[in-house]
């Protein structure tokens, strides 16, 4: 059964990518992490479905921290711990899985949306500008056999991102892809060789 959810204005509805990068992150074992939670819909997720999982959340939104915690008391759900962080920034040791939904949208400055909400989606001109620091620094969080989960966009140049992976030492693999009319949603998995 799905965790139910309530959402408060600052915090990103789960959506298409939320509900991707669930259906994946769901079957993850041990310690994972995931970065960015919005709601907490997929650590809420992957820690019921898991209860012997420890599962960590951190956002750089504190009203997304307060409203994942409140949506892991309304599910009962003890095994998770959301706080606030800029990507690893406030975060320490080492997971078996990172999932990520990072902003994508290639975003101008006259397209920005008022408020906290616009971290959620505003990935800078390129759609880039947040996921490029991410891959800098994610695989120093990751164990020798973890798993990375990342949704992608097609707007961002996924063959960068392979790219850039491989080249860290990971194999990397397209889960699955979903159209929508003005992109493709890709869900990536990497794992070191």
């Amino acid at each position: 059964m799905e965790p139910s959810i309530d959402v408060t204005n600052s915090v990103y509805e789960p959506a298409e990518d939320t509900y991707l990068l669930a259906k994946y992150a769901k079957d993850l074992k041990g310690i994972i992490i995931e970065i960015g939670i919005g709601s907490g819909y997929v650590s809420l997720v992957n820690a019921k479905s898991n209860p012997q999982n420890k599962v960590f959340g951190v956002d750089l939104n504190p009203e997304a921290v307060e409203n994942a915690k409140h949506n892991a008391i309304k599910n009962n759900i003890s095994n998770v711990n959301f706080f606030v962080s800029d990507l690893f920034s406030s975060v320490r040791g080492m997971f078996d899985a990172i999932v990520f939904n990072p902003p994508y949208l290639p975003t101008e400055k006259k397209e920005r949306v008022k408020g906290e909400l616009n971290r959620a989606f505003d990935g800078g001109k390129d759609g880039r500008k947040i996921l490029d620091v991410f891959l800098a620094g994610f695989g120093k969080h990751l164990k020798t056999k973890g798993t990375l989960l990342l949704v992608h966009s097609s707007l961002n140049n996924q063959d960068k991102t392979i790219s850039i992976l491989k080249n860290k030492g990971f194999k990397v693999e397209i889960l699955e892809e979903r159209s929508f009319f003005f992109e493709k949603l890709l869900l990536l998995k990497a794992a070191r060789k």
